[in-house]
């Protein structure tokens, strides 16, 4: 079985196993979006909603968290890792959409890369769960599946990106991306499958004995 033939077995999985799927992360608007991606950073995504859901409602704008300062915004997401670095990314790109972009988010990789705290794998999410453009945000997750799956040989999250935006259609890009995601956290667990025991693994690699070692991002 070649990668090739693995994607196509993996999208009929991911497609029966989660028809739909939702984003994650609750935002209000791509700005509140952003903000929740980069708290997202060695967090979980329900943390960071328990902790947003009481400041979006009242904090939704670049203006509002710069009016707000940093210690105030150290305040509001004290419960969540490395907070005080993330405050003040949050502080100084409200501040830099404000002086050069009118206050929006932009809509570009290079644009949205140039914030203070926004990486890669960030503005990949925000264009595409914010914008629909088509994007495969590659975290730590996904780039340990790719290669137990046989997608990728790991290298990287840079050539990650790259095979599996070769193997699957740009279509489904935005998609796929959450449908890795949640299957990930449900069957194929970093410490529970090791490769062996989910359907994706087993119908993959059916005479894989040992637990697979991936590379770390």
């Amino acid at each position: 079985m070649n990668e090739i033939q693995r994607a196509l077995i993996i999208s009929k999985i991911l497609n029966k196993t989660y028809p739909k799927i939702k984003v994650p992360l609750k935002s209000r608007n791509v700005f509140t979006l952003l903000i929740s991606v980069l708290l997202s950073a060695q967090c979980t995504d329900v943390n960071v909603n328990n902790v947003t859901k009481n400041i979006y409602p009242k904090y939704y704008k670049p203006k509002h968290f710069k009016k707000l300062g940093r210690k105030k915004i150290e305040k509001l997401i004290k419960k969540i890792g490395i907070f005080r670095i993330k405050a003040k990314s949050i502080y100084n790109l409200s501040k830099l959409l404000i002086e050069k972009h009118k206050g929006k988010v932009p809509k570009t990789f290079e644009e949205l890369e140039k914030l203070p705290g926004v990486g890669h794998k960030t503005a990949s999410v925000v264009m595409s769960q914010g914008f629909g453009f088509p994007a495969f945000p590659i975290d730590t997750h996904i780039h340990r599946l790719a290669q137990r799956w046989g997608l990728t040989n790991g290298r990287n999250v840079i050539q990650t990106e790259k095979d599996l935006k070769r193997l699957f259609p740009k279509k489904n890009w935005n998609k796929l991306h959450l449908q890795i995601i949640y299957y990930g956290r449900e069957f194929c667990k970093a410490r529970d499958c090791y490769g062996l025991t989910c359907k994706i693994c087993t119908t993959c690699y059916p005479k894989r004995k040992k637990p697979l070692i991936t590379k770390k991002a």
